[in-house]
């Protein structure tokens, strides 16, 4: 199970972490994987976390503003997000797979990220 939290609503400029605690299973196991989605848009790859060397990607829209890292010892994965901006308003999920991929199989609920003054 994967469970989102720590969305919220924020000004722009502003900042948030997410945080996708995994249970079941170990994470050492599973890339990670955020995406969002947003009212009438299709989903997008936010960024992952390989499980085997720790290696990162970012989509490049949000390289610079945020962060993916993992804590072993917490079974969690973590999204710091900086410098938000409207755009960035979408529902936010965690996902695992074997490796960093575009259709993982397993998800979260999602948590709400919305960016408004």
């Amino acid at each position: 199970q994967l469970v989102e939290s720590g969305g919220g609503l924020v000004q722009p400029g502003g900042s948030l972490r997410l945080s996708c605690a995994a249970s079941g299973f170990s994470l050492d196991l599973y890339a990670i994987g955020w995406f969002r989605q947003a009212p009438g848009k299709e989903r997008e790859g936010v960024s992952c976390i390989s499980n085997k060397d720790g290696s990162t990607n970012y989509a490049d829209s949000v390289k610079g503003r945020f962060t993916i890292s993992k804590d072993n010892a917490k079974n969690t994965v973590y999204l710091q997000m900086n410098s938000l901006k409207p755009e960035d308003t979408a529902v936010y999920f965690c996902a695992a797979d074997v490796m960093c991929s575009d259709s993982p199989p397993y998800w979260g609920q999602g948590t709400q990220v919305t960016v408004s003054s």
